[in-house]
């Protein structure tokens, strides 16, 4: 009686994924990768093309049988290598990047397609829908008359329709550009999360996931490779590729002695590695700091922040809300800079570096 008691308030997971994988003869696209999704919650499958994010989305809407592992859905199998729940009875909303709106039906007709039950419960439904994302006046128009963004909301609320417990989407905003895809993609959310539906969306843009995401996963080579927040997954990357993938970065090479590394950029520390191991030291353009005051005139003594080097300017342009300049270092590496605002120094001028240590990371190569 007490487990019973205790399993009606728990929070249950929406949808869950255990040692789910996919092989193509000898090629495993998907390699034994487990999560779980909340009602209400969105989570992001995030990784270049190639990496098995897209066949992950497939085996959870039905369309793809897995060759291993297990799908839940509200605790009810879905899906493993010898049992298929039917794509229709699964409770699983679609978006994919191209809408797959009908031609020949109008607006309205569009978002009741596969609603069940009488006629003037689809024509409520979709009304209310279309009134919901500011529409309901086109309702009786045909997809080729509309604008991209209108048509994204129409397929949006088209997989709404049916109530769904699980919203699948597949790089649905690609197709728009970048304004309103800001606008369309806040609006979708807005939407999503107040019908309460558990997201999976695939993506291979970092900058998506981490605007729209509560949990991300990061996959490589068919593997999830991390989880977790968007903040965590940017300020504690796995690995060097991890953090290259969400942004810019420097690196400079080095070899550990009794934990330590020496650089042109004075020591670093990095304890649980063998001597002798080379290591990258690797670091974001916008965590450099200029030392304005100086403007290249001799050696600068060990500051606050480590030991400043001199790099040469190569190339410097305004980006928009920051400066981004390119220096060669006394020691031969490129260095990337950001800086907020309007700077813009001439090729050829020197100035002084520094990297704070607390916005490093430590790589064994």
């Amino acid at each position: 009686f007490l487990h019973i008691n205790l399993k009606r308030f728990a929070v249950l997971p929406r949808l869950e994924v255990k040692n789910l994988s996919r092989s193509f003869g000898k090629l495993t696209v998907v390699d034994k990768i487990s999560f779980q999704i909340f009602s209400g919650q969105v989570a992001c499958l995030l990784g270049p093309s190639g990496c098995g994010k897209s066949t992950t989305l497939r085996m959870i809407a039905g369309v793809e049988k897995p060759s291993s592992g297990q799908i839940f859905v509200d605790e009810e199998l879905t899906s493993n290598a010898y049992f298929q729940v039917p794509p229709e009875a699964r409770s699983i909303g679609l978006m994919f990047q191209d809408f797959a709106l009908f031609p020949h039906l109008n607006v309205q007709q569009n978002v009741y397609f596969g609603l069940a039950g009488s006629k003037e419960f689809k024509e409520k439904r979709s009304l209310d829908l279309l009134e919901r994302v500011g529409l309901a006046h086109l309702a009786f128009n045909y997809p080729h008359s509309l604008s991209g963004g209108e048509q994204q909301r129409i397929a949006l609320i088209r997989a709404l329709a049916p109530q769904p417990k699980i919203m699948l989407m597949d790089e649905p905003f690609s197709g728009l550009d970048d304004r309103l895809r800001d606008e369309v993609r806040d609006e979708t959310f807005n939407l999503l999360r107040s019908e309460d539906a558990a997201v999976l969306m695939v993506t291979h843009d970092p900058q998506e996931a981490m605007k729209v995401a509560d949990e991300i996963a990061l996959m490589r080579d068919g593997k999830i490779l991390q989880r977790g927040a968007p903040y965590n997954i940017y300020n504690a990357p796995v690995d060097l590729k991890a953090l290259q993938f969400f942004s810019d970065a420097n690196s400079i090479q080095a070899t550990l002695k009794g934990s330590l590394a020496d650089t042109p950029f004075g020591q670093f520390f990095a304890p649980g590695l063998a001597d002798g191991t080379d290591i990258d030291i690797v670091f974001r353009p916008q965590h450099v700091r200029i030392d304005f005051d100086r403007k290249g005139r001799g050696p600068l003594p060990t500051a606050s922040q480590g030991v400043a080097a001199r790099g040469i300017v190569k190339r410097a342009r305004f980006v928009g809300s920051e400066s981004l300049i390119e220096f060669k270092m006394d020691f031969g590496a490129t260095i990337k800079v950001t800086v907020p605002n309007v700077f813009l120094p001439k090729t050829g001028h020197p100035l002084w570096l520094t990297v704070p240590r607390d916005k490093c990371y430590i790589f064994p190569k």
